[in-house]
């Protein structure tokens, strides 16, 4: 008796989830810089509406995109890591068969990309926290990066080569706490809307439920992570310890300070996290570069 054949196994290119990334950073970028104002800003008072507006009235229309070519960056270099590893990482564990794994299986893989993703975008990740903020500096402190590329260059030039491990550890921390929370999460939801809910699993409306939750689950979970790592990034003194600047904020700021700017975070969070998913599993369908086995 001849066998049936087995349908081909389709792996997606490592740039998937990079490119999709970027497509969301370009979307979300506006709600992006209003976090990371709302994180450093000495005015504590400040909703992320007023933020916006703060930004627009006093900066120009095109402010609100300062530090795009940083956050795409950014994107191109820990997105497309975090998300070709972890991807690569379940295939192998999956044994080619394209099921997902799991959950005690997918998670230290997640963990595992989303630190080597937050180490390999640390520098980028500085240099587009600076260039988001630095208009709201005072002249003789702004930086004043003419883009990604030229902030690096002068990173490297006045600051030396150890200045791109600045925030290291609360950054690769937080990919650590946002690959395994954001990319577990969704897989978990998606795949209890398709199990247990009888949804379409190919549908972009469970794409976006998922999608929607786990950036709920990523926000919460990364939030004061987040705060400290955009602090220090954005401090003018060299290689300050991560304890010392946490002891300071809850000396005068209080406890709550870690989850400072969460109703940004998670509006930039989510609708990043939905384009992102969408994006890459519209991607998937259309099998741009897939190989089969």
């Amino acid at each position: 008796m001849d066998s049936k054949p087995q349908p081909a196994i389709r792996h997606y290119p490592f740039w998937y989830g990079g490119f999709a990334s970027v497509v969301a950073a370009c979307v979300t970028h506006p709600l992006d810089l209003a976090k990371v104002r709302m994180q450093t800003a000495e005015d504590r008072g400040r909703s992320m509406i007023q933020t916006i507006g703060h930004v627009l009235k006093n900066e120009g229309f095109f402010a609100i995109y300062k530090g795009l070519s940083a956050s795409i960056l950014r994107q191109a270099t820990y997105s497309t890591t975090r998300f070709g590893t972890y991807e690569k990482l379940k295939d192998f564990a999956s044994g080619g068969t394209n099921e997902t794994p799991p959950f005690y299986v997918i998670l230290p893989m997640a963990m595992a990309a989303g630190w080597i993703g937050g180490a390999i975008g640390n520098p980028s990740d500085i240099i587009n926290i600076r260039m988001q903020n630095d208009l709201s500096l005072s002249p003789e402190h702004r930086r004043n990066y003419k883009n990604a590329f030229d902030g690096l260059r002068r990173m490297y030039v006045e600051e030396g080569v150890r200045s791109f491990t600045r925030g290291l550890f609360p950054n690769t921390t937080r990919g650590v706490l946002m690959t395994a929370s954001q990319m577990v999460s969704y897989d978990e939801f998606k795949k209890f809307m398709v199990d247990k809910l009888g949804l379409d699993g190919k549908a972009i409306s469970t794409h976006f439920g998922a999608s929607m939750l786990a950036g709920l689950v990523a926000t919460t979970i990364c939030s004061p992570v987040d705060v400290v790592k955009t602090r220090i990034m954005n401090a003018k003194d060299k290689h300050v310890p991560a304890l010392n600047i946490l002891k300071e904020a809850v000396r005068n700021e209080g406890i709550l300070f870690a989850f400072r700017g969460w109703l940004p975070s998670f509006i930039r969070l989510g609708p990043h996290t939905i384009v992102t998913f969408i994006v890459l599993e519209e991607l998937k369908k259309l099998g741009i570069g897939m190989v089969d086995h």
